[in-house]
């Protein structure tokens, strides 16, 4: 399943993400109020020139006294202004960072609760850009453009007001200049908006393309790939350069419009202005302020196009998050509703379970078993088999298409994940680590779990002298993606992870398959241990592992074709026989 890309209009893409950030709206009154009152105060100055030249110089010597009032009247406005923007300010950014918090943290949650599936259609980078850099763009917009945009809209209904106090005539000459302008914009927003929402995406295939190579290096360097790599991440950043060109030369055509219009505006009220004043239609200082006022009017317009940039921006990227979180969750979480199974050994059943990739051939057709509690079991097959599928339906990575999955005779789909999660543990054939401690890690799979509790799990597990050798013992750094480590060596930190975390049921993919052999007998002797008294499931790739196993599934094609001990299976004619031929002349040579 795709991420949703639902198209919406700007109004609803912002009321949308509104509705999801209730934090923006705390305290939003007070902000309002404290902008009325940064609006209000710029017309202060013009009011007190008018005075100033009407009544201060009126009867041809300045009354200084008038004056000096005036002008301190002006400046404790000014300052108080001046508070009003600065309240403002610190209260918008608090609002804005605590609703864009909430909306990084769902954004986030969400990727998580996707299924494995939904979460591969998108590429890694592209898919962490939608919640950090677009939510950056928006943050930069809703603590700039949107403070300018409630000034601006207060600053040019003030300014309109005080214009027409002071003359209409003149009043109707600015609008005149300037309708055609506001009514043109609405167009440069859609061009805007489509040309924002390519580079939302360009900017997340870079940022993909980059981190790829970055996470790939080895890979890159070992296949002499530095050339092709770079040529692709060229390209990546030439797409995002010709999607940010498109962008500002639409911006750049708006921009020297507003100056266009706003010097015919002044030109126009400068010579009306004087006819009106010569036939005592308007006085001098009503005329100076009326300048000063046709500034304030045309600063937000000129203003406009940069907050229109913002805007597309915010816009684009905001139709990216909400994108991500109206795909709807389709491995979801009962929740309360869900139930909570008791500790003991789990059993497991597959009833007529289908599965497909989108677009694709079934991956599991018609499989149907039953695993009782305490069994160890391996499932073996070729590449391609559906080994791993089977896998991630029983950890619930996945559902079925069709079918159902069961442990202990409850539905997964009706299984709280707290107590699915505790239930069953699964380690991954590449034992991913964080960046952090041995310990760190370890402790990831019981996070309450002490120094002396993870080194007695390491000791139960055979590997108490691997612990000795390393540097630092426990508080030994792994590295990023545990790179510090060998694969053999993350690998046994994920099977201790798995070990702690004290499961009922134990699902192994591959998890010894990067293990040299002398630490492969060492595990085998210690596995025999975890695994005794729980259900142990084991997708194996070694000869060892389906011997010792209690039974053995053999997938084919997608289908469970053999089912049985080794002893029995390797001793008939089919598929486990071949497989088996296969382990033995790989062994021998």
């Amino acid at each position: 399943m795709a991420l949703q890309g639902v198209e919406r209009s700007a109004l609803a893409t912002v009321r949308r993400g509104l509705s999801l950030t209730p934090e923006f709206r705390t305290g939003l009154t007070g902000t309002m109020a404290l902008a009325v009152v940064a609006t209000i105060g710029k017309i202060i100055v013009p009011i007190a020139v008018q005075q100033t030249i009407d009544t201060g110089l009126k009867s041809g010597r300045p009354d200084m006294a008038y004056i000096v009032g005036a002008v301190s009247a002006c400046a404790a406005a000014v300052v108080l202004t001046a508070l009003a923007g600065y309240l403002m300010n610190v209260r918008l950014y608090k609002s804005t960072e605590a609703s864009l918090a909430t909306l990084r943290v769902r954004g986030f949650r969400h990727v998580h609760d996707l299924s494995v599936l939904t979460q591969n259609t998108e590429r890694r980078g592209a898919l962490v850009s939608r919640v950090t850099n677009d939510v950056d763009q928006i943050s930069t917009f809703m603590q700039w453009g949107g403070l300018m945009i409630i000034v601006a809209v207060g600053q040019l209904f003030v300014a309109t007001i005080l214009m027409v106090v002071y003359s209409w005539q003149l009043t109707l000459l600015v609008w005149a200049c300037f309708v055609p302008l506001m009514i043109a914009l609405p167009r440069f927003q859609r061009l805007l908006s489509r040309a924002y929402t390519v580079v939302r995406e360009r900017t997340g295939d870079m940022l993909a393309a980059v981190s790829e190579s970055v996470v790939g290096a080895a890979v890159i360097r070992a296949h002499a790939a530095e050339r092709r790599t770079a040529d692709r991440i060229d390209k990546a950043v030439d797409a995002n350069r010709g999607a940010q060109i498109k962008a500002q030369t639409i911006v750049g055509f708006v921009f020297p419009l507003t100056e266009i219009v706003a010097a015919l505006a002044i030109a126009g009220i400068v010579l009306l202005g004087v006819q009106l004043g010569l036939a005592g239609g308007i006085t001098a200082g009503k005329l100076v302020a009326f300048l000063f006022l046709v500034t304030l009017f045309v600063s937000p317009l000129q203003m406009a196009t940069e907050i229109l940039n913002e805007a597309q921006n915010a816009v684009a990227g905001w139709r990216r998050i909400l994108g991500v979180l109206d795909t709807p969750a389709d491995v979801a979480d009962p929740g309360e509703r869900g139930v909570t199974l008791p500790r003991g050994p789990i059993a497991v059943a597959f009833d007529d379970v289908h599965f497909s990739y989108p677009g694709g051939a079934p991956v599991l057709s018609e499989v149907s078993l039953e695993i009782p509690p305490r069994s160890r079991i391996a499932v073996v097959g070729e590449t391609g088999s559906g080994k791993t599928t089977f896998a991630k339906l029983l950890t619930r990575l996945m559902d079925p298409a069709s079918g159902r999955v069961t442990v202990d005779g409850h539905d997964l789909r009706d299984v709280r994940f707290s107590s699915l999660r505790e239930r069953i543990v699964m380690v991954p054939q590449d034992g991913f680590l964080f960046d952090g401690s041995l310990a760190d890690n370890i402790r990831y799979g019981r996070p309450s779990a002490a120094d002396e509790e993870i080194t007695l799990a390491l000791t139960e597990l055979g590997l108490a002298d691997w612990l000795e050798g390393l540097p630092a013992g426990l508080a030994t750094p792994v590295g990023q993606r545990g790179e510090s480590l060998s694969a053999g060596e993350r690998q046994l930190v994920a099977l201790a992870r798995a070990y702690l975390a004290d499961p009922d049921l134990l699902l192994l993919d591959e998890a010894t398959s990067a293990v040299d052999p002398a630490t492969e007998v060492r595990l085998a002797r210690a596995l025999e241990g975890v695994t005794r008294g729980r259900t142990a499931i084991s997708i194996a790739h070694r000869l060892s592992t389906a011997e010792n196993a209690d039974e053995v599934l053999v997938f084919d094609a997608g289908r469970l074709v053999q089912r049985g001990p080794h002893r029995e299976l390797v001793a008939q004619d089919g598929v486990y026989a071949g497989l088996h031929a296969s382990w033995v002349s790989a062994a021998r040579t």
